[in-house]
């Protein structure tokens, strides 16, 4: 098993159809043990059940500094430690540019990008301490194309700031044994976009995927455990697409 008595942490991972529950699933198979964050809304107990009574679910919002530092010491208090922090909690809005307001712009960087924020630095410090972590941050083929699919401008610019703040991360850390790397998934199958995808332009969304079908939350999830795992232990910095080729040029 590649995570074999690993402790991973996943935000936004209780929604059973989405990228997060499908990492969680996926590192618990390969030996982690997963603790998964979200809303109180979303029931991340209930969706830690499902992968074993030897994972924990917690309510925390990202988007306060408190409640992040607050599940890091649970996580401490039941494991002694954790080795795996996945950013995943992200939501998207379709608007277009002139249309957005300020409390739009505010409502989606604070979740994609301050979320990221939050989380990173309350695992860190923990991460420094055993001298050994990995971070996973999940960013959007929208941050490298401008958007053009589903998310509004404002995602596409959370989700760019998401590359650079991972980079920074990456420098700042790489001293101490953590490894902070980014996946750009293109249009993956989750319930985040379910009915959204007009079916006159389906087929042009296909015909710009080489690999000419649509993405599915294992295809990001695969990818998340090897950037978590030893498998990439000399990777650092890298924004790993996750498209079908989308991005080929």
């Amino acid at each position: 098993m590649l995570l074999k008595d690993k402790v991973a942490v996943v935000t936004g991972g209780a929604g059973i159809n989405g990228l997060g529950f499908a990492t969680a699933r996926m590192l618990a198979e390969q030996g982690a043990r997963v603790v998964i964050l979200d809303l109180a809304v979303a029931d991340p107990q209930a969706a830690a059940a499902r992968l074993g009574a030897e994972h924990l679910g917690l309510v925390a919002d990202v988007t306060d500094k408190a409640s992040c530092e607050a599940a890091v010491a649970a996580i401490q208090a039941r494991y002694g430690r954790l080795d795996v922090l996945v950013n995943n909690a992200g939501i998207t809005q379709p608007v277009k540019f002139l249309d957005l307001t300020g409390a739009d712009y505010d409502r989606i960087l604070d979740v994609n990008l301050r979320g990221t924020l939050y989380a990173s630095q309350a695992v860190l410090p923990v991460m420094v301490a055993q001298k050994s972590g990995s971070i996973v941050c999940i960013s959007s083929v929208s941050a490298q194309r401008g958007g053009g699919i589903l998310g509004g401008p404002h995602y596409s610019a959370a989700k760019a700031g998401v590359l650079g703040l991972a980079r920074a991360m990456a420098r700042e850390f790489g001293g101490h044994n953590i490894r902070v790397n980014c996946l750009t998934p293109g249009l993956i199958a989750t319930d985040i976009n379910k009915g959204k995808i007009p079916e006159d332009k389906r087929q042009t969304i296909l015909d710009g995927i080489p690999l000419a079908r649509i993405g599915e939350p294992n295809d990001v999830a695969g990818c998340v455990v090897f950037l978590a795992s030893d498998l990439s232990k000399y990777c650092t910095g890298v924004t790993l697409d996750v498209n079908g080729g989308m991005l080929i040029h």
